[in-house]
């Protein structure tokens, strides 16, 4: 074991993505959390905020500072906003720190594309182009040894995982990807509003940001790279009155007579040695509780002889495989660490 720790920041340390990476590093043995940072509460204990961190972490909350920041750190996690990282982001980079991202700011290479879909002016070109895109199980080969990653979005990672081996394979048309997808309401973040407010939710289900969700051009982009021609999906999001998961069921035209044995197969062989995804056999199907406040990802299918479809159920914990425990897969990654280091968490159950 590591004699010296890699020292570690949260930027945006009062919000559901930060304190979930503050849970996670104090577990990790190589890290130490040298500050935990928010702009809008700088100078008050953490646990004013979060008192089940009491007598845990007994840190006041510092003020955004790239310099002061560099100071104490060698690598910031920025857990905030959209149109707040693009600013934030450059800074630190520029006074030698290593970043790894958790907004949507540096996910999306096209610049138009990006404000189109975000409503914020894009970051430079030339800190779009650096950010690795830290799908792990894809990209992970790019993060070792880099300096700058863009953490997934947590709709896109359970629908990439789900879709890409099929495409990278030539087993589904491209043309005919259909995704809908549900979340708990954590995935909206701890800032109140009527959408997510208990009375609004509770016993019941909503549709929202119907065919305009910011993670859908994410979704296509790495869809088409994958794919190796454009690929464009109808992709649906619902909140459901849970706090955290999420499940992605994709549909798809398969070219080809495959079977659910064959997919577990290709899946199986696709995700070799990634040890965060788990393949169901053919004809068992999963549920979000199986992977709660864990970094797992669950693939599962089902074959239609009738209709020449395939479907495709993946569940992810959006917190943990959808932000925070897949920027620390990516930091182990980023520092050539077994990728597993301080994830090595049951799902909690039930």
């Amino acid at each position: 074991m590591d004699t010296v720790k890699v020292k570690v920041a949260i930027v945006g340390s009062t919000g559901y993505g930060g304190v979930e990476l503050i849970r996670f590093l104090m577990g990790h043995p190589h890290v130490e959390i040298v500050s935990v940072i928010s702009s809008s509460s700088a100078g008050e204990p953490i646990t004013d905020g979060f008192p089940h961190l009491s007598e845990l972490m007994v840190q006041d909350l510092d003020g955004v500072d790239p310099q002061e920041i560099a100071e104490k750190a060698d690598v910031v996690f920025t857990a905030t906003p959209s149109g707040v990282s693009s600013k934030l982001v450059p800074q630190l980079l520029e006074v030698g720190l290593r970043v790894i991202d958790l907004s949507g700011d540096f996910r999306i290479k096209d610049r138009t594309s990006y404000e189109t879909w975000y409503k914020h002016e894009a970051a430079d070109q030339k800190w779009l182009d650096k950010a690795i895109y830290g799908l792990c199980e894809i990209n992970g080969d790019l993060v070792i040894g880099s300096s700058f990653i863009s953490n997934p979005g947590c709709y896109s990672t359970t629908t990439l995982l789900g879709l890409i081996p099929a495409l990278d394979a030539g087993w589904i048309d491209p043309t005919s990807i259909i995704i809908d997808a549900k979340s708990g309401v954590s995935g909206a973040g701890r800032g109140t509003s009527l959408m997510t407010h208990y009375a609004e939710m509770n016993e019941n289900m909503k549709v929202y940001k119907l065919n305009k969700h910011q993670h859908i051009p994410e979704i296509e982009q790495e869809l088409t790279l994958a794919a190796g021609t454009p690929v464009t999906v109808t992709f649906t999001t619902h909140l459901v009155p849970m706090t955290r998961g999420i499940m992605s069921t994709m549909y798809a035209k398969l070219q080809g007579d495959y079977t659910e044995e064959g997919l577990v197969s290709l899946y199986r062989e696709f995700y070799a040695g990634r040890p965060f995804v788990r393949i169901r056999e053919a004809g068992k199907w999963q549920a979000t509780k199986e992977v709660f406040g864990s970094n797992y990802c669950d693939i599962g299918f089902s074959v239609d002889e009738r209709t020449g479809r395939v479907t495709i159920v993946a569940v992810t914990d959006n917190v943990v495989k959808g932000a925070a425990g897949q920027a620390i897969q990516n930091l182990n990654l980023m520092m050539g660490w077994d990728e597993t280091t301080g994830l090595k968490l049951s799902p909690v159950y039930p």
